[in-house]
């Protein structure tokens, strides 16, 4: 009877073990599931930060750059329509405008001003033949401008700063950002994607 007591005891030590080293294993799995190279996926990175960054690349190829102050600030168009833009087009823009003052440019906000036609759905649309008018008109050194395009899985960004007097450019920077959901609503407006 002692015998039969003893060896009872042991099989219970033995089940509790044999159950804590599954539990253990159990939660070992629960920390790489559905994750076999056991790292972590990175947020895409979202539109202000590619723009904060292409400001920062902008002023580092031309320190110089922020000589050609003021700055004013033309909605980025569609590559495939430059008379066309977006809500991607329109926040894009302000958003270089406000990284490149950041980076220490004298950026003038035209949109407080009567002399500068903006049509509401489209922006601030500056095109070759009216730089030098509206540059003076607004007594800007230089001009930031850019386009987007729209591909399957991205939307490439180009963003320029160009002299006023003879739209040379002064620097540029280039980023593409992922076509998601986000991206695919801030594109809705410029008439299909």
């Amino acid at each position: 009877m002692l015998i039969t007591l003893f060896n009872a005891q042991r099989a219970s030590v033995i089940s509790r073990a044999a159950l804590m080293s599954l539990a253990l294993l159990l939660l070992a799995g629960c920390g790489t599931m559905g994750n076999a190279n056991n790292t972590y996926a990175e947020p895409e990175p979202d539109l202000s930060e590619l723009v904060h960054a292409a400001a920062e690349q902008m002023i580092a190829s031309n320190p110089e750059l922020t000589r050609y102050s003021p700055m004013i600030a033309a909605t980025f168009v569609s590559i495939d329509n430059l008379s066309q833009s977006s809500t991607l087009g329109r926040i894009s823009s302000e958003i270089m405008a406000s990284a490149l003052s950041r980076q220490g440019m004298e950026v003038r906000e035209v949109k407080m001003r009567d002399s500068m036609f903006i049509e509401e759905s489209v922006g601030e649309l500056i095109l070759s033949r009216q730089v030098q008018r509206l540059s003076a008109q607004h007594n800007a050194r230089s001009i930031l401008m850019g386009t987007y395009a729209q591909g399957q899985d991205f939307v490439y960004v180009s963003a320029r700063v160009v002299r006023a007097g003879d739209a040379m450019v002064l620097g540029s920077a280039d980023f593409r950002l992922p076509l998601n959901n986000n991206t695919r609503s801030l594109l809705e407006g410029q008439g299909g994607w």
